[in-house]
């Protein structure tokens, strides 16, 4: 290593020293000092690139995965919005076609006593077409089966001619507003009966003149 000494004043004799023109001096390299005039070779930092390059792809892994993250998020959001949204417009015409079963009896029993003409039949026709169209739907007929879970049974009888527990008259139809039942059906219901077997009455015979009493 060569070291000079630069000071512009001499230490030993006080002197202010001249500094000549063409100074031989070789400048030191970025990278360190300099070894007998001569600069070590500049060694590009490969291990610096590939832990930067790995860090940024691992940053972006992880904004990726945040990205999808919350992408998913609110998707779900959405789904979950939306169904709640159907759900609230569902329990609504609900409310609304309950208020109506009132009106929809009357209506059936005036058209039971022939009562239902001119224009009263056309609003009511209307009317029932509109609440069918939104999802209100009657059910309860005659000849059909009981079933417990949307028929109420207020009358019970037998008879031999039905097979099973049968729906024989329809007092007040049910109704269902898709999968929910708003009111059940009030009905008659006929169960089985089995005919009852008459007594086989034994037939008497008539002995013969010729048969003795012991063979009697």
């Amino acid at each position: 290593m060569v070291v000079r000494d630069r000071r512009r004043i001499d230490p030993e004799s006080g002197e202010v020293r001249s500094v000549p023109e063409a100074a031989e001096e070789v400048p030191a390299d970025e990278a360190g000092a300099v070894v007998d005039g001569e600069a070590p070779a500049a060694q590009p930092p490969i291990e610096a690139e590939i832990l930067g390059e790995a860090l940024l792809q691992a940053q972006l892994d992880e904004r990726t995965a945040d990205l999808q993250r919350l992408q998913a998020e609110y998707a779900n959001y959405r789904k979950r919005v939306d169904r709640d949204r159907e759900g609230v417009i569902a329990n609504a015409k609900a409310s609304v076609a309950s208020e109506l079963l009132g009106v929809l009896d009357d209506i059936e029993r005036a058209a039971a006593h022939g009562d239902l003409t001119g224009a009263f039949k056309s609003v009511a026709d209307k009317l029932i077409a509109t609440v069918q169209r939104v999802g209100l739907e009657p059910f309860g007929h005659e000849n059909e089966p009981f079933d417990p879970a949307v028929h109420e049974a207020v009358q019970h009888g037998t008879s031999s001619d039905v097979s099973g527990p049968t729906v024989t008259a329809v007092l007040r139809r049910g109704y269902r507003f898709g999968e929910r039942t708003l009111r059940p059906a009030l009905v008659a219901v006929t169960d089985h009966e089995a005919e009852e077997q008459k007594p086989v009455e034994a037939e008497w015979i008539e002995p013969s003149d010729g048969e003795s009493d012991e063979q009697r």
